[in-house]
């Protein structure tokens, strides 16, 4: 029996979930924290205007994983095995152990400037269920084919909830291709920068030079990087999956399967994420999959303990 903790990625957000989040000292002490480090107030960062802003979010997002970690831990609830989607990825390290807070926040600030920076506006994410990766790749090859407006794989989720990213031109099109291939929904996301593909290659290296002196350590337990959805023992591979994982398609499900064949069989997503949680039911009925966002921490933690057979 052994513990997964999940961090989602941005999309997961929503006007006032920071506010949502367990009236707790704990709670508390690492969202001050938060504001401390980076010197602007965090609680400020989620009202439906701040989180038009990439930077907003992806902070709040880090904030709110690492909350939920340290809520577990003070439960005697230490995970055997993180991994994160996306900027979820930072929290996750730092779960770990291998990277610290403060410089999670920091790396995570520069990630998200540099992404703004890049495609201020025009850009974002499509989801599409119910088509597989290499039918969205055919189709995404066609419509480049056709014409400029090429998209990108960004993330594959499960077999067939497939992410693409590119320009609102391009993402529009595509929905209207892949709608008419047979895909069950074709969904913009609440993501306003192109994730994940080649048009952030230039902000990855910055990025990558940035966080060069950025100390990080050996994780204690396994981590789970976005890339290659394997797990990680050194630093500097975290380091290297940390810097890049902007550029380059997020294999969320390789990710999620390496865990529950590692041994995995409970699964929590920390607040404010469902997604995760329901793809891990959905393709892994056997395993317990739990989102923190719709439990009180005392009966998440007891029914963690629970399914871990700790009581």
């Amino acid at each position: 029996m052994s513990l997964a903790c999940l961090f989602p990625g941005q999309g997961a957000q929503s006007p006032g979930f920071q506010h949502r989040l367990p009236e707790h000292e704990i709670v508390r002490a690492t969202l001050a924290e938060a504001s401390d480090t980076l010197g602007i107030d965090v609680l400020a960062f989620d009202s439906a205007e701040a989180l038009q802003s990439t930077i907003a979010v992806q902070i709040g997002l880090v904030a709110a994983g690492v909350a939920h970690a340290r809520l577990l831990a003070q439960a005697g609830l230490t995970p055997q095995f993180s991994a994160g989607l996306s900027v979820g990825a930072y929290p996750a390290a730092v779960c770990c152990g291998a990277l610290a807070f403060p410089d999670a926040l920091r790396m995570v600030k520069k990630r998200a400037e540099l992404m703004e920076l890049a495609w201020p506006s025009g850009y974002g994410l499509t989801a599409v269920a119910g088509l597989s990766e290499t039918q969205v790749e055919a189709l995404a090859n066609a419509q480049a084919e056709d014409s400029d407006a090429r998209v990108y794989v960004a993330n594959v989720n499960a077999p067939r909830q497939i992410v693409v990213a590119g320009a609102d031109p391009a993402l529009e099109a595509f929905a209207v291709r892949a709608l008419a291939a047979g895909a069950r929904k074709a969904q913009r996301l609440a993501v306003s920068v192109p994730s994940h593909c080649e048009l952030l290659a230039d902000a990855t290296d910055q990025l990558v030079a940035w966080s060069r002196d950025i100390p990080f350590r050996s994780p204690e337990g396994v981590y789970v990087d976005n890339r290659g959805g394997r797990p990680l023992y050194d630093g500097d591979a975290i380091r290297a999956d940390l810097a890049t994982n902007m550029r380059y398609t997020v294999r969320w499900f390789d990710a999620l399967t390496v865990m529950i064949e590692a041994g995995a069989t409970v699964l929590v997503e920390a607040p404010p994420g469902q997604v995760l949680t329901d793809i891990a039911r959905e393709h892994y009925p056997e395993v317990t999959a739990l989102s923190a966002a719709t439990l009180p921490p005392e009966r998440l933690a007891a029914t963690v303990r629970r399914r871990l057979g700790m009581d």
